[in-house]
C-alpha cells in the first residue's frame, strides 16, 4: 500500500514518510482543536456535539496540515493536494486560462523544449513522447549555437528556433514565434537564461523547469550545473536529487512538482554526483511532463 501511496504521489521515499507524519500530526492536532474550542461551548456530548465537531474537524484540518508541512518541508506538495481536493469537491475547473496577451489560447498538446547545452534531457523527453497519441515536441528553442540539442533535434526531426538575449528579454518577440507552432507548454531542460515577463505571462503554469538539488537548498540565480553538485558536497550533504517546478519570476523559486533524492556518499566527487543526479533525470522527466500536461499532476 505504501509502494503504491509513494508512486502515486510521484516522491521520494523521504518525502513520503515526511508526507505520512504531516498527515498524522496535522490530524490529530486537528482533534485536539476541535475538542479544545468545543469545551469552550459548555456543550454535552450528544448529537449537536458531534455535529459541530465533525464541521470544525472539516474547516481545520487543512490549515493544520499546512501549517505541519512547513517545518516538515513538505508545503509545496499539500499546496498541490488541497488545491486537488477543493477541485474535486466543488468541482473547480482546471483547464488552462487563456493567454493573457490575448493574443492565443494555451493548447496542451505542443510541448517546445529550451536547452542551452548537450541536450540529454531533452533526448529523454523526445523519447518519451515518441509515438504518444496527443502530445508531440513540436519545436526546440536554443540560445547556444553549435550546442548538442541541435543535433539531437536533427536526429529528430523536430523544428529549431534560435533565440537573441536582447529580443528574448525585451518582447514578445519569440512568445508570437512559439504561437505560430501552436505551443502550449515550455520545458526548460538545461535552459540558463531567466525566464522574462513576456513568457510568464503568455505561459501561466505552463512553463516548467528542472534543477539538479532538492529545492529550495541550492538554488538561485548562478546555481546551476557542477557549481550546484559543488555545492552540495562542500556542505557535508548526505542528500541531493532533482525539483522539478514551475516557473516564476524568480530563479528556483516556483511551485514543486516533483522530488527525487539520491545518496551523497563521502567518495563522491562533483562529476560523480553529476551522474547519479542525470540518471533521476532521466528516468523522471519526461513522465512528470507528461502527467502535467494531461492534468494528472
Amino acid at each position: 500500500m505504501f509502494k503504491r501511496l509513494k508512486e502515486k504521489w510521484k516522491i521520494s521515499w523521504t518525502s513520503f514518510v515526511l508526507v505520512f507524519c504531516t498527515f498524522a500530526i496535522g490530524g490529530s492536532s486537528c482533534g485536539y482543536l476541535g475538542r479544545k474550542i468545543l469545551s469552550l461551548t459548555g456543550l454535552e456530548l450528544g448529537g449537536l456535539y458531534y455535529t459541530l465537531y465533525i464541521i470544525l474537524i472539516c474547516l481545520l484540518w487543512p490549515l493544520c496540515v499546512i501549517v505541519v508541512s512547513i517545518p516538515m518541508g513538505q508545503f509545496g506538495f499539500f499546496r498541490n493536494y488541497l488545491r486537488k481536493m477543493s477541485q474535486t469537491i466543488f468541482g473547480l475547473s482546471s483547464k488552462p486560462p487563456k493567454a493573457q496577451n490575448g493574443s492565443f489560447s494555451i493548447k496542451q498538446r505542443n510541448l517546445a523544449i529550451f536547452a542551452s547545452g548537450a541536450g540529454s534531457n531533452a533526448q529523454k523527453i523526445l523519447e518519451h513522447f515518441k509515438g504518444h497519441p496527443s502530445i508531440r515536441v513540436s519545436l526546440i528553442v536554443c540560445n547556444k549555437p553549435g550546442a548538442g540539442v541541435l543535433q539531437i533535434a536533427a536526429d529528430n526531426n523536430v523544428p529549431v528556433l534560435m533565440i537573441e538575449k536582447k529580443d528574448f528579454e525585451q518582447g514578445n518577440l519569440y512568445v508570437k514565434e512559439l504561437a505560430k507552432y501552436d505551443i502550449g507548454f515550455i520545458v526548460l531542460a538545461g535552459f540558463l537564461w531567466k525566464m522574462p515577463e513576456a513568457f510568464l505571462n503568455a505561459y501561466p503554469r505552463h512553463i516548467i523547469n528542472i534543477h539538479p538539488a532538492l529545492l529550495p537548498k541550492y538554488g538561485g540565480k548562478g546555481m546551476y550545473g557542477s557549481r550546484v553538485h559543488e555545492a552540495v558536497i562542500a556542505a557535508g550533504e548526505k542528500e541531493s536529487g532533482i525539483t522539478i517546478h514551475y516557473v516564476n519570476a524568480h530563479y528556483d523559486e516556483g511551485e514543486h512538482l516533483f522530488q527525487a533524492s539520491c545518496p551523497v556518499d563521502a567518495t563522491d566527487t562533483p562529476d560523480t554526483l553529476a551522474a547519479k543526479v542525470h540518471a533521476l533525470e532521466h528516468a523522471h522527466f519526461g513522465a512528470v511532463v507528461e502527467d502535467v500536461i494531461e492534468g494528472r499532476l
